[in-house]
């Protein structure tokens, strides 16, 4: 683990886990909406010991809290930029979910070179013609409310099953970061999705209220390279309850290794 040093002074927490000698690319993992790493935790496994990098965004978990009155998608993702080269990895795959889908999306039309292959989980369309959440889905996000989010997180049984893991994994930014974050949010900043250019594998749960699946599939439509999958019965956060979501992730990864 350490730190990345962004172009305006921040230090952004980072950790490379998994096994760094095999011969696959690496694989940097983006949360969402005021998440630090730990947003990650109920997928840790699931990547066959591919090397993983994590990291906290800017205003979580032990990252600097310095935010530019201008601060948009496209900041998160120069402080993605920014792990990478800290890492030392040139190229990796790269999966966003939610907020991390978007600014997943940046790195995939302004960086391609570093990017092998996209997954974009749970997210919108950034430039601005995505489709809206309904009313109590933002109402439930401005909250902060943890048993509402968790509603829209995770589905009603695997919630009665694991309380305690719910609540682990909600924001956890400050006050002022929450609304750092909120703010670039809706900037709606983002590239014209037919700008992504690496292959993209797109997922979403068919019950997401936070990212109605509608946007899941705009951005199929638009994307060039892109694979869309839609997981029946699933929210925000699809792939606690099932296998599934993370097979297909692992055979996409795959793939674009061999190619």
């Amino acid at each position: 683990m350490g730190y990345a040093n962004t172009d305006d002074g921040q230090k952004i927490w980072y950790a490379v886990t998994g096994e760094t000698d095999r011969e696959t690319t690496p694989l940097l993992l983006i949360q969402g909406l005021a998440l630090d790493h730990h947003g990650w935790d109920s997928a840790d496994g699931d990547f066959d010991g591919r090397p993983v990098i994590v990291m906290d965004h800017r205003g979580t978990g032990a990252s600097g809290d310095h935010f530019p009155d201008d601060w948009s998608m496209s900041g998160f993702a120069r402080d993605a930029v920014a792990v990478l080269d800290a890492a030392g990895v040139q190229r990796a795959m790269v999966y966003g979910h939610s907020m991390g889908g978007r600014i997943a999306q940046w790195l995939g039309a302004l960086h391609p070179d570093r990017v092998a292959a996209l997954v974009l989980g749970s997210t919108t369309v950034g430039d601005g013609t995505g489709v809206a959440r309904p009313q109590h889905a933002t109402d439930a996000l401005n909250s902060g409310d943890g048993a509402r989010l968790s509603a829209l997180f995770y589905t009603d049984a695997w919630l009665a099953e694991h309380p305690h893991t719910a609540t682990s994994v909600l924001p956890s930014a400050s006050i002022s970061a929450m609304g750092a974050h909120l703010a670039a949010v809706a900037r709606h900043d983002g590239p014209v999705p037919a700008q992504i250019k690496p292959p993209t594998l797109i997922l979403h749960g068919a019950d997401d209220e936070l990212a109605v699946v509608e946007n899941a599939r705009l951005l199929a439509r638009e994307i060039p390279r892109s694979t869309l999958r839609v997981f029946d019965g699933e929210r925000h956060v699809y792939w606690v309850a099932s296998e599934r979501p993370h097979a297909v992730v692992r055979a996409f990864l795959e793939e674009h290794d061999r190619r």
